[in-house]
């Protein structure tokens, strides 16, 4: 019954993130039907239509699409490295590190002065952040460690912003620096789409290329290191695919978060708990989520534009905290 379900899936996923794709490239202050959108990305309709899909629609599609995938991987990869549920990628640090580079190009100006400075600027800093991390625990730290020093790392990224936010030379610094922080796709061109791309495709990499180390693991640290998986080399190639990864989307949309955490959580019903199998669905989920989260903003009755990074954590919070509640009443029935 499990495999079937798995099969469809492979289906379905793929088939719902290409549907929503259409959807988002018609979806907006000019709505095109999706034959016409079709038409437009191959060439056809008015030039004012092809302009629309595909110089303005489709860079912030495909960052959603991509992102999302990345969060949703990135995720069900750290859950299955930890072996614990509750676990996203904020767990190490990079997307915080990342967010704080970005604030820093943005406070010092050089967002302003070079288009490429602040997404650059979050992707070193999250690399760095990955670096500090590694250097930090050895490579041959415990689990314990490496997770008390990720903290460690995401809380000093996390000040470090908000004093940047605090010592803002204006106003207006200030304010584009929440903004941005709220995470957002608006105004995304295929600037960010190259620059992004090839971190992210990185990280994905890594991240899949464990996959069959991830179902050892799930028997634990001392069974798979019997069975010849090297655990402190896994959670390097983790650290390093996440760091990549999620500090790339994070660099080019803002801070967007809970899509890595409860994404796994709602394919692992219907894929099994085998940690391996679980990444390319929550890959695909991801991407659905966030498209589908995008299109809803933009679709939401507002004076202002709602961002994308609200939208999720306001699905995200309530969420999470089922799941706390959830683990909660195992504890007390195992009690």
């Amino acid at each position: 019954m499990l495999s079937s379900q798995r099969s469809l899936l492979n289906v379905l996923l793929p088939a719902l993130v290409c549907v929503l794709a259409l959807a988002s490239l018609g979806v907006g202050a000019v709505h095109l039907p999706i034959p016409t959108v079709v038409d437009a990305l191959f060439g056809g309709a008015t030039e004012a239509q092809r302009a629309i899909v595909q110089e303005i629609r489709l860079p912030r599609t495909l960052l959603a699409a991509t992102i999302g995938a990345m969060h949703g991987l990135s995720g069900a990869a750290l859950q299955g490295l930890l072996r614990n549920p509750l676990a996203a990628p904020s767990l190490f640090g990079a997307p915080q590190a990342a967010a704080f580079g970005a604030v820093l190009a943005i406070a010092t100006g050089l967002g302003d002065a070079l288009s490429f400075a602040l997404p650059l600027s979050a992707i070193l800093m999250a690399f760095l952040s990955a670096f500090v991390l590694v250097a930090i625990v050895g490579r041959e730290s415990n689990l314990l460690l490496l997770i008390l020093a990720g903290l460690a790392l995401s809380s000093l990224a996390g000040a470090a912003t908000a004093l940047a936010l605090n010592l803002a030379a204006s106003p207006f610094a200030a304010l584009e620096i929440s903004f941005w922080l709220l995470g957002s796709l608006d105004d995304r061109s295929f600037r960010h789409v190259l620059l992004a791309w090839p971190f992210m495709a990185c990280g994905a990499f890594l991240l899949f290329a464990r996959r069959d180390a991830f179902r050892v693991l799930s028997l634990g640290e001392e069974a798979a290191q019997s069975l010849g998986v090297n655990v402190s080399a896994l959670r390097l190639h983790v650290i390093l695919g996440v760091a990549l990864g999620v500090g790339a989307s994070v660099a080019v949309s803002g801070t967007i978060g809970f899509i890595g955490l409860v994404v796994p959580h709602l394919m692992r019903p219907l894929v099994g708990h085998d940690p391996g199998r679980l990444l390319a669905p929550s890959a695909f989920a991801g991407a659905a989520l966030l498209l589908a989260a995008d299109i809803a903003v933009r679709l939401i009755p507002s004076t202002s534009s709602i961002k994308v990074g609200v939208l999720t954590s306001l699905i995200g919070v309530p969420f999470f905290l089922y799941l706390v509640f959830r683990e909660r009443r195992k504890l007390e029935a195992a009690a």
